[in-house]
């Protein structure tokens, strides 16, 4: 139903969307998680012309939107949008709100537009709210008004903007139970959220987006449990990260050290797993990667769910696997780093490579 090709979108000179490439199929419900910033509702907003992407093709039922012979009023009628902040006429009735469209763009009658509006505030369980005002609303009242008036078009795709993120947390569980009751209508849907666990419970895929592409998709069982990118795996077990960005002619151990002690401060962590991610840290960089590449990319964090170091490290250069195998001088630095970890993950791909490691929240192995 939706193709999109190789779409860019830069603001400022910023690429936030680089050669994006996706395909989603009729009545699919589309999860799309990751970090802030990252293009997600960027995206979105391009796929209903409400950002014009810098190029790139974007087919909705076999119609390149983004030709300048497409009638984009016509093509957007098939597709509603409910954003973050609502944006509800505040002068208009909840039932109001919900007919405008339907009786301006599809010429329904006064006594059409209003049955199907009462038969969408049942559905959102608002019936007894229609001649309020949305002031006189809670916000999470507002979101099911909102989503209802996108209802209303009887669309046959709908993008949700992060539709909880404004949310007060008490109201957050009424607006995702109304986009459940949807997820078996036949409604194509992609849906922004930070909500991991209903991302995990009502899609039929999931896209985590990062570096402004999808960098990995895949059924919510498949991503959340076995996912096959080490950035994936990183969001998914929601790391606290400090990020360094270091080469080797100007590489400050001591910085990079200091800055891992900092996590022991500020996550009460058992001295010792501190101690080992710093080891870590310092065989991984110094003993085994900087005698062979000139920049890298590390990242160390936290699990939150459990006492759990990880470091990530990406940087360009030979596809070997530095701690499987390597000169004799990286021995013993290797062994250590194979003696700390409980997990070890290579990754290579088009001269770039990828290192995982985990240490778990246990002491080395006093015999080594």
């Amino acid at each position: 139903m939706i193709d999109v090709r190789n779409l860019s979108k830069s603001f400022g000179g910023v690429p936030v969307l680089k050669n994006l490439n996706a395909h989603v199929y009729k009545g699919e419900i589309i999860s799309i998680i990751g970090q802030s910033g990252t293009g997600k509702s960027t995206f979105l907003r391009c796929m209903n012309r409400l950002e014009q992407p810098d190029s790139g093709e974007i087919w909705i039922d076999g119609e390149n939107i983004l030709s300048p012979q497409t009638d984009v009023g016509k093509l957007r009628r098939k597709m509603g949008m409910v954003f973050q902040q609502f944006n509800l006429f505040p002068h208009l009735t909840v039932l109001e709100n919900i007919m405008l469209a339907p009786r301006h763009l599809l010429n329904q009658s006064p006594a059409e537009a209003e049955r199907k509006a009462m038969e969408l505030l049942e559905l959102v369980v608002l019936t007894g709210k229609r001649h309020a005002l949305p002031e006189e609303l809670s916000g999470g009242q507002q979101q099911r008004v909102a989503i209802a008036r996108a209802l209303a078009m009887a669309p046959g795709i709908i993008l949700f903007d992060e539709p909880t993120s404004a949310l007060d947390p008490t109201m957050v569980d009424e607006v995702l139970a109304v986009i459940r009751k949807l997820s078996g209508t036949g409604i194509t849907m992609l849906i922004v959220t930070h909500e991991m666990r209903f991302a995990r419970e009502v899609s039929s895929r999931v896209f985590y987006m990062d570096e402004g592409v999808i960098y990995e998709s895949g059924t919510p069982e498949a991503l959340f449990e076995h996912p096959k990118r080490l950035k994936t795996t990183a969001f998914i077990q929601r790391l606290d990260l400090l990020k360094f960005s270091l080469k080797r002619q100007d590489f400050d151990l001591y910085h990079v050290l200091g800055q891992l002690q900092n996590l022991e401060k500020e996550h009460a962590l058992p001295h010792q797993i501190c101690l080992d991610l710093k080891l870590a840290a310092e065989e991984l960089l110094v003993n085994i990667l900087f005698p062979e590449t000139a920049e890298v990319e590390l990242e160390a964090g936290i699990a939150r769910d459990r006492q759990e170091a990880q470091l990530y490290a990406v940087w360009h250069g030979t596809g070997r696997d530095p701690i499987a195998s390597g000169p004799e001088s990286s021995a013993l630095p290797r062994r250590i780093l194979q003696n700390l970890c409980s997990s070890i993950q290579f990754r290579t791909s088009n001269g770039r490579s990828e290192l995982h490691l985990t240490l778990p929240g246990i002491s080395r192995n006093e015999g080594f």
